[in-house]
């Protein structure tokens, strides 16, 4: 079969407790610029169980067409049964290109697919478009250490396969009344000594929104000096209706979670506000947070890094700036109460 067989953009819809991830949505808005460029079409494979009232929300967001399996080996995702539904779909409909977001489920999928179909993968790509004259599709990552952006091309085997970070791409604003034609495909599963039984799903129970959903981030860096002094952050972030997240340095020192980290190893935010506190703004974070609407720096460094990328700096000690700062805020709410 010649690469000309190939046709589409197919985007692996993950879905958890019938909940599709934000991820989808993004991959599915650029798969659409993507397609646009090569004359094809956009199509969303869902897996999961009892997951077909999904499908119209995924046209909404740009799919042209969603490939359904429905089965109960898909409830919860484990290793085997989704790489074999994946496998099924690219060995039957042949698609140019299949993207996944590049989370836990999706660094364990999509590696297994693609040596199933033996083809190549490029990892935590921030970066997709096609080449005018191959029409390949040119895939940039970050490499060594962030120092570099490597963009990659697999011109000899189909499908061209990319995992995404979350939070690079963004998602198109929905499309009223679209309707997706859904097709039900079933690849047979048999169970093998593959197969993993869940005995028990244990689910971490957190108040606090995703720092990739929040619309103001207050980021620690290790200028914030100990993890007392994160105590600042949060107080400002409380007043300001946001969260707490920091840089790779804080998390390593075991000042906080790694689920707050921001940038190359951690998440990518793009919120409206985003305060930089003794952060120096190494390449590595600025990579997940450069996109924010608005940056502002504070930092007793007044050469640091991050000032080249800030709307606003302020250069100072964060332990006198950051109450003064809450202080002002919490006044300002209360007078407009």
């Amino acid at each position: 079969m010649s690469l000309q067989d190939y046709k589409g953009i197919f985007v692996f819809v993950q879905q958890v407790d019938n909940v599709i991830t934000g991820v989808s949505f993004e991959l599915l808005g650029k798969a659409k610029d993507l397609a646009a460029d090569l004359g094809t079409e956009v199509t969303a494979v869902l897996l999961g169980y009892k997951v077909a009232p999904l499908a119209d929300k995924l046209a909404k967001f740009g799919a042209d067409k969603v490939i359904l399996i429905d089965d109960p080996a898909l409830e919860i995702y484990t290793t085997e049964p989704y790489t074999h539904a994946m496998y099924s779909v690219i060995e039957k409909y042949k698609p140019e290109a299949v993207l996944y977001g590049a989370t836990a489920i999706g660094r364990d999928l999509a590696p297994r697919v693609s040596a199933r179909v033996h083809t190549g993968l490029t990892a935590d790509c921030t970066k997709l478009e096609i080449d005018a004259e191959t029409k390949n599709l040119r895939m940039t990552r970050p490499a060594f250490g962030g120092n570099i952006m490597a963009t990659i091309v697999c011109p000899d085997f189909r499908p061209q396969m990319a995992t995404v970070r979350p939070g690079v791409m963004q998602k198109i604003d929905p499309i009223a009344d679209a309707k997706a034609v859904v097709e039900k495909f079933d690849p047979g599963f048999e169970k093998n000594d593959k197969y993993v039984e869940v005995l028990e799903v244990m689910k971490k129970v957190s108040d606090k929104i995703d720092i990739m959903d929040a619309n103001v981030l207050v980021s620690g860096g290790r200028g914030v000096g100990s993890p007392e002094n994160f105590k600042l952050l949060e107080e400002l972030a409380e007043v300001l209706g946001g969260q707490v997240s920091s840089s790779r340095a804080c998390v390593d020192a075991g000042w906080v979670s790694k689920e707050m980290q921001v940038g190359q190893t951690g998440k990518t935010v793009r919120p409206n506000v985003y305060i930089a506190v003794g952060i120096s703004g190494a390449i590595q974070h600025l990579a997940g947070m450069e996109e924010s609407d608005i940056i502002i720096a504070i930092n007793k460094d007044e050469s640091a890094p991050i000032f080249n990328v800030a709307d606003f700096g302020v250069v100072g000690d964060l332990n006198k700036i950051l109450p003064a700062l809450t202080e002002k805020l919490k006044v300002e709410r209360e007078a407009s109460a």
